[in-house]
């Protein structure tokens, strides 16, 4: 893990990057799970990492993810709207 916090604008980036197709789920999830358990300042960063973090879930081998690009797209909106 790096010894540098994530900021906000690296939260927003890996939320563009996985809508725009940039990143792959699989990707944004683990740059989200390095900071796992960190002690983390901003409680927006906290909360996005959070959503970040499993992004990549199915619901079972082969299903649909648990987060569809509509809901993440919703998570980006709010993440946006609360940190204006």
């Amino acid at each position: 893990m790096s010894s540098l916090q994530p900021t906000r604008a690296d939260v927003e980036a890996q939320f563009v990057a996985l809508l725009n197709g940039s990143s792959t789920r699989d990707e944004v999830d683990r740059w989200a799970a390095q900071w796992d358990g960190a002690d983390i300042d901003d409680d927006l960063v906290w909360w996005a990492l959070d959503k970040l973090h499993g992004v990549d879930m199915a619901h079972g081998p082969g299903g649909p993810y648990l987060h569809d690009d509509e809901q993440i797209a919703s998570w980006l909106a709010l993440f946006r709207s609360m940190a204006s």
